[in-house]
């Protein structure tokens, strides 16, 4: 794995292929990049915090505290993107299959500190069990390397959902 500031620049996904994987978009898109990843294993990726997220107007706006549940959402989003990837590095010719990633569960969430602008978070997933379309990890939300949140979810790839 790499350690906090280091990409593996083979492996680094930005927003355009990021957005080929999964549908969300600004101002849910809640991942800038991933930095890494291991097929089937794990993957870490980059939230840059700014003052100018949507949520700071009202959360809160003397004391800008970034939601846990959406540090929860861009751990989600990161392991959405890891399972994506690695299914179309086994099988090149699903990508760009039309897939949808949808949460079934969130175990366990814990907050240990504050994000708020100005702060990068890496978020780092790490798979615990998957069995076809069903997909469980366990994931750390780390700022300056200290744990600010961690979360075991669930998570269902559902191929050509319905328009």
């Amino acid at each position: 794995m790499t350690s906090e500031g280091e990409a593996k620049v083979g492996n680094a996904i930005g927003y355009k292929e990021i957005s080929k994987m999964i549908p969300h978009r600004y101002p849910f898109l809640l991942i800038d990049k991933v930095i890494e990843l291991n097929p089937y294993q794990s993957a870490i990726g980059i939230k840059n915090v700014t003052i100018n997220e949507p949520f700071f107007q009202g959360h809160f706006p003397d004391y800008p505290v970034m939601p846990g549940v959406l540090i929860v959402e861009a751990m989600a989003q990161t392991a959405g993107v890891h399972v994506i990837w690695s299914m179309e590095k086994q099988r090149p010719e699903t990508s760009g299959n039309n897939r949808i990633v949808y949460f079934m569960s969130v175990e366990s969430a814990k907050f240990r500190k504050p994000v708020g602008p100005g702060d990068t978070l890496y978020i780092h997933a790490e798979t615990l069990q998957g069995r076809k379309n069903v997909w469980k990890y366990k994931a750390l939300a780390k700022v300056n390397q200290q744990v600010v949140a961690e979360a075991v979810f669930s998570a269902m790839i559902v191929d050509n959902p319905p328009q």
